[in-house]
């Protein structure tokens, strides 16, 4: 990858960063400002060695990195640094580059905090259980009264669920095809999936009826 000596760079880290509109949206504000920075996609496929993305963004003209899927939990454990709740999440989206190290933060988190708990949820439907969810779970572990979690992988929606439970929070993993289902019940769905990136996707939680009063946090939305 070929970095112009005299810009500050920043990047997104993904399997399809190239994808994102986020340069799009960023470098015309930069511009604006004046300050040199360079957003760029960065796209690191899933099951990549990464010690060479880390050595990366240790370059002198790096500023800090986004990091999308399916890379938050690599960005956690590559930090030399990270906040509590990047600790307790196992996942982080943001790597800044700090005197020769890397300083890991989830701004996940605190958007879902800001958004999100302000109340208790009766039951929560979790969609996805990488790094998002992990990023959702942390952020209400207050205020969950019951949570149940899907994922394409019941691995790792097993590993999430054992994260809650180590939280007090009581729950449950269920298949995939069972996610239809259990939406139907749900006080809070939260869609952590790719699904809904394109136009033609329908919704992740499929074509069921939603109770009234349901609320619906979509990360790519």
């Amino acid at each position: 990858m070929n970095r112009p000596e005299k810009t500050t760079q920043l990047f997104i880290i993904g399997s399809h960063a190239s994808t994102t509109m986020s340069p799009n949206l960023w470098n015309p504000v930069f511009e604006a400002l004046g300050n040199g920075w360079n957003y760029q996609p960065w796209d690191v496929p899933a099951g990549s060695e990464m010690q060479p993305t880390r050595d990366g963004l240790l370059d002198p003209t790096v500023i800090a990195a986004n990091v999308t899927m399916p890379h938050k939990q690599w960005a956690a454990s590559a930090a030399d640094t990270c906040t509590e709740q990047v600790a307790l999440s196992g996942a982080a989206n943001l790597l800044i580059r700090n005197n020769g190290q890397l300083d890991a933060y989830n701004t996940d988190i605190s958007a879902v905090e800001e958004k999100l708990a302000t109340k208790t949820h009766q039951h929560v439907l979790l969609l996805g259980a990488g790094g998002a969810a992990r990023a959702a779970l942390i952020a209400l572990k207050e205020h969950i009264t019951e949570v149940t979690i899907t994922d394409q992988d019941i691995e790792v929606a097993q590993q999430l669920l054992d994260l809650a439970t180590r939280m007090g929070i009581s729950g449950t993993v269920v298949d995939w095809s069972a996610a239809s289902q259990v939406a139907t019940k749900a006080s809070l769905i939260i869609n952590a999936t790719p699904i809904g990136k394109y136009p033609e996707d329908g919704a992740a939680w499929g074509t069921t009826t939603l109770s009234p009063g349901s609320y619906v946090y979509d990360f790519l939305r």
